[in-house]
């Protein structure tokens, strides 16, 4: 395979272009942009339909090899995907054309893992090489905190400093964060997941701090997309996938970072005929694709998808320079992206708390499909667009709603709409004779700032 060198440019387009090591490491462009890659490899059909009968890890490695080719040997490449895959990915037929992409199988049982084990992976790869230490500042609105925490612990180069805003997130995905202790240090602010991002790309800029070297493991990190790409592949590899039919992903849409995976997957060749973005409440982007204008909610609302609360998904940006528009970090579009282009190729729908809780029992009473509250929103996304394209419902399509944490993390909202408590998966079993450790910071930026320097 002729070994292709991809570089990577800021979305603020004020940035040099860096390689994807240094993309990785950064983080974050210095002009506080958000790296995106310069050109996206084109993976041909015929490789495509080998995916059928490859294991996840065998996918990964090929499809991330078109990335990083250049920068990682081949061998070394395969070692990383196959410890960071080495558990089970279901696709789940619900009826007909139907599908749940269940991704929530992984050790901290989130959509998360996905991404944030190979990043670890791909950090201390380098890291190592270059015998430093790195610091990774991340907010979580819920699953990134867990899935960070985890796939970092005990690596001796890396510490790990991950924000959440008090009282937003569930008690297990607090647990999962809490308890690991060693070289993970976990902070409650006194505000909104908004806040806690800005936090992060603030402490990016702060030159004070420029004797930290500072990384993020947020979906604002290119490491954390590209592994993403991954399970849309695997997922129509699994399907039956036939000369000339296409797939149309239902996506739970908080940060964006999951939705932007599958967009690079389908700008490698994956046939997409459409993505339905699927929000709560917190609704900024559908109703961009709707009139036109793009404003961000602040604070954002407090819904039961938690992990979706975003008042302004800073991924949205990499959306917006891939149809050729630019958005600043305070949501401002500076330059108009194809918004014809783009109402073509996406379909936004938003999902109140109420319509949530009603698709999780309506789904288990009419299939026996139990969900938790972001991938009913996903699955009353793809419902809705079901709905209302009708007409266009053809048997060579194929629609896949994902699944993107396991139910058991959220068992008092379960127990509520269906009077049941779902069964723990292994990985969550041991997390109540586990000991929390954590500390509340009132939400300014200077106390956070003196945590980071004392630490």
């Amino acid at each position: 395979m002729k070994k292709i060198i991809i570089k990577y440019y800021s979305t603020n387009l004020r940035a040099p272009e860096v390689s994807f090591r240094e993309a990785l490491l950064k983080g974050l462009a210095p002009d506080g942009g958000l790296y995106m890659p310069r050109t996206i490899p084109d993976l041909k059909k015929s490789s495509m339909n080998q995916f059928s009968s490859m294991s996840y890890h065998e996918i990964a490695f090929c499809i991330l090899n078109n990335f990083l080719s250049s920068e990682i040997n081949d061998d070394d490449l395969k070692v990383l995907c196959r410890d960071s895959y080495n558990f089970k990915v279901p696709v789940e037929k619900v009826a007909d054309r139907n599908f749940i992409l269940r991704l929530d199988q992984g050790p901290t049982a989130s959509f998360k893992d996905f991404a944030v084990r190979m990043m670890a992976r791909l950090m201390n790869y380098f890291v190592s090489i270059d015998n430093k230490r790195y610091t990774i500042l991340t907010a979580t609105s819920g699953d990134t905190g867990s899935a960070v925490a985890n796939a970092f612990h005990g690596l001796k180069n890396i510490d790990v400093i991950i924000l959440f805003p008090s009282g937003e997130v569930s008690e297990t995905q607090r647990k999962q964060m809490t308890t690991l202790h060693d070289n993970i240090s976990v902070i409650a602010i006194k505000g909104k997941f908004d806040d806690c991002q800005r936090f992060v790309k603030r402490a990016f800029s702060d030159t004070s701090l420029k004797g930290i070297s500072l990384s993020s493991a947020n979906s604002i990190n290119i490491g954390r997309l590209l592994p993403q790409s991954v399970y849309y592949f695997y997922a129509w590899s699994r399907i039956g996938e036939k000369s000339g039919e296409q797939v149309i992903f239902s996506v739970p849409s908080g940060n964006y970072g999951n939705l932007m995976g599958g967009v690079f997957a389908r700008e490698m060749g994956l046939p997409v005929k459409n993505f339905i973005i699927s929000a709560n409440s917190n609704n900024e982007v559908p109703e961009y694709l709707r009139t036109g204008t793009y404003k961000t909610i602040s604070p954002s609302l407090n819904c039961i998808s938690s992990a979706m609360n975003v008042g302004h998904p800073s991924n949205f940006a990499r959306l917006i320079a891939l149809y050729g528009g630019v958005m600043n970090e305070q949501g401002i579009i500076l330059k108009s992206p194809d918004l014809e282009r783009m109402r073509k190729d996406f379909s936004g729908f938003w999902v109140t708390d109420e319509e949530t809780r009603e698709t999780i029992l309506s789904s288990y009473k009419k299939s026996g499909v139990l969900l938790e509250p972001h991938g009913a929103v996903a699955w009353k996304g793809l419902e809705s667009y079901q709905k209302k394209f009708q007409s266009q419902n053809t048997t060579n399509q194929s629609f896949i709603s994902l699944e993107t944490a396991h139910p058991a993390k959220f068992p008092e909202e379960i127990r509520k709409i269906l009077g049941i408590t779902p069964s723990l998966p292994l990985s969550l079993t041991e997390l109540e004779n586990k000991t929390e450790e954590y500390i509340e910071l009132e939400n300014n930026y200077e106390k956070l700032k003196e945590f980071i320097l004392k630490h």
